[in-house]
């Protein structure tokens, strides 16, 4: 198919979703990190987890090019499971816990983002990245919430930081791309791997196969999160100029067996 039909957009803080001539245009304005500012298109808001729309083999391929390279906060596009969605089913909303996460997408996250679990995978910049998780019950998740104060005490942290590690499988390589310019971007998900091209070049070929089912995200914002080596954790926003992230020939089909 070509642009999914079920793309809806997702706004905060003066963000703007827009399209003219085929090209999508997601657009923050320039503000102080007192606001967050999100310019977002997913295909499911309302859907539970479960029943994300995604599942291997397919093929995701855009055109995309950003305002600037080195943009405050973080922008990309790819498949994820809205792991940090919570929602309690109120409005029409699906009701939805937080979870390990699940992902393969181009992700561009600036300084002081600190995304890796693993030493030697890219935590900032622009890179290609996969992350699988087991599949284990968001209910689970709840009783810990009153222990995450602890977090803040450093060896905690990195005993936790460790434990992620372990529960969470990821991969990534850093894309030397000019963002700021037009470039094609490709990935290719099976059941035995995750295949990222730019320009029709492989950059990651990768055996972290995330867990479906996944959705579309499509993004731009003005926050950050890091959870360093050491046991930082910080998370917030940033101050930004106004920036765009724009898209063209958005396609999502099923990828032929070979």
């Amino acid at each position: 198919m070509g642009v999914n039909p079920g793309l809806v957009p997702r706004l905060a803080g003066g963000g703007t979703v827009k399209r003219q001539e085929g090209i999508w245009r997601l657009e923050i304005p320039a503000g102080a990190r007192r606001t967050y500012r999100l310019a977002q298109l997913d295909d499911y808001a309302r859907l539970p987890r479960g029943r994300f729309p995604h599942r291997p083999p397919l093929t995701l391929s855009l055109r995309a090019r950003a305002s600037a390279a080195d943009l405050p906060g973080t922008w990309g596009f790819g498949l994820w499971n809205d792991p940090f969605g919570l929602s309690l089913g109120f409005g029409g909303a699906a009701a939805r816990l937080p979870a390990l996460p699940n992902a393969a997408w181009f992700f561009h996250a600036s300084p002081p983002n600190h995304l890796a679990f693993h030493d030697g995978l890219p935590a900032q910049g622009f890179f290609a990245a996969t992350l699988r998780s087991p599949a284990l019950p968001a209910l689970l998740f709840a009783p810990l919430a009153p222990l995450l104060p602890l977090l803040a005490v450093r060896p905690l942290s990195r005993l936790a930081r460790r434990l992620a590690a372990r529960l969470i499988r990821q991969d990534g390589a850093p894309l030397a791309v000019e963002a700021g310019s037009w470039h094609v971007y490709t990935l290719q998900w099976t059941e035995a791997g995750c295949h990222f091209s730019v320009d029709e070049q492989e950059v990651l070929r990768s055996r972290v196969v995330p867990r479906p089912p996944l959705a579309l995200v499509l993004w731009i914002d003005n926050q950050f999160a890091a959870w360093t080596p050491e046991g930082r954790m910080r998370w917030g926003l940033l101050d930004t100029p106004a920036a765009w992230l724009e898209m063209a020939d958005l396609r999502l089909e099923p990828l032929e067996r070979g």
